[in-house]
């Protein structure tokens, strides 16, 4: 996703973006000019699903977060073997993540 010149940018984070922000839904939609990722959250017994944040960028930093995001999926199974898909029922066959 980076070049060889972003990779040596020092990145500086608060202590409450650190802490992250759970989500388990990910609504994806574009315009021309940009592409708009909801990060939501559903959790059982709530309807609906809170939008916890809204990242908007150029379809050019899209692209490039789609690359690292299959690289890092690649090295993740690697690592630590295939990520298992839930079945249709919703129940995932083995660990959530490890060998099917």
């Amino acid at each position: 996703m980076a070049n060889q010149k972003e990779q040596n940018l020092k990145l500086n984070i608060s202590p409450e973006v650190s802490q992250g922000t759970y989500s388990n839904l990910v609504v994806v939609s574009h315009n021309p000019t940009e592409i708009i990722l909801d990060f939501a959250q559903m959790l059982p017994g709530i309807e609906g699903a809170a939008i916890r944040q809204r990242i908007i960028m150029n379809p050019i930093h899209a692209k490039r977060l789609l690359a690292a995001l299959n690289d890092n999926l690649k090295k993740f199974e690697q690592q630590f073997g295939a990520i298992v898909e839930p079945t249709a029922d919703g129940t995932v066959p083995y660990d959530i993540v490890g060998k099917a």
